[in-house]
């Protein structure tokens, strides 16, 4: 009889009683891109459009690997082209400070550390930054619901973000999140005048092993006409990824087994 009682009573309660805070559906929307899977491979296509058209095509493959309490390490090796041939780009993230990021330069032998005050600068001359690589933790940002609407046919959480700290050089973003994958598919980045800066669309979106993945997404510079298409292929999960490839040594000889 308590079970039946309960149960009527929650039938009775209006749903917003059950409704998710904008924090919780960030978090969501953050595990569901960063973090599906145990381990992640994928050969990407990064496509550079500048404001006339004209295209420049790098080649990469990243690596990614989670871990217990919410860290995980990023390895980006470049094909392509000749300028960025074998560079390397390595990140630890940690889920309460900034990640850790290191480039090598293979034109100087170096690797060299990225400092934490430049998350936000260009991931090699694209329009994703750094950050957006393996992701802006949810806690940096003041999230607000700020409605729900389709986003062609699929429906959406809108939420508004506002960071935290004043060295950001967006003010505020928008997020369009799928209600049933949780996947960010669409962000509007607007600059301190409050004027649209960045716009991220997840083009495709396919289903690998089970997990809902952005195959192919696109970060247009509005103010600049420039954009970046990248293209995900050959995309994996759960490979059995070692500790050891995420490391200074494999950074300069990157393990061709895994990188092809």
């Amino acid at each position: 009889m308590k079970r039946l009682i309960l149960a009527l009573v929650i039938a009775l309660l209006p749903c917003s009683a059950f409704a998710m805070t904008a924090e919780q559906i960030m978090t969501r929307s953050y595990e569901a891109f960063y973090y599906p899977g145990k381990d992640f491979k994928a050969r990407m296509i990064m496509t550079l459009v500048s404001a006339g058209g004209q295209q420049r095509i790098r080649e990469l493959t990243m690596l990614r690997k989670n871990y217990p309490g919410g860290s995980q390490k990023y390895f980006i090796y470049f094909f392509q082209p000749a300028d960025v041939k074998d560079m390397t780009y390595m990140v630890y993230k940690y889920p309460d400070k900034d990640s850790d990021r290191w480039l090598y330069i293979p034109s100087l032998n170096m690797v060299r550390r990225i400092a934490a005050q430049d998350k936000r600068s260009s991931f090699v001359g694209s329009d994703f930054s750094y950050e957006d690589v393996s992701g802006r933790n949810v806690n940096e940002d003041v999230h607000t619901l700020v409605r729900e609407e389709k986003l062609g046919a699929r429906d959406c959480y809108v939420v508004k973000s506002i960071p935290k700290a004043a060295d950001v050089e967006f003010s505020y973003k928008l997020s369009w999140v799928d209600k049933a994958s949780y996947l960010p598919l669409k962000e509007q980045y607007y600059d301190r005048r409050g004027e649209l800066l960045k716009v991220f669309t997840a083009d495709e979106v396919k289903t690998v092993k089970g997990f809902p993945t952005i195959t192919k997404r696109t970060m247009k510079n509005v103010q600049s006409g420039h954009s970046t298409v990248i293209t995900f292929e050959k995309t994996d999960y759960n490979l059995g990824l070692s500790d050891s490839l995420f490391s200074e040594r494999f950074m300069k000889q990157p393990p061709q087994k895994w990188i092809e």
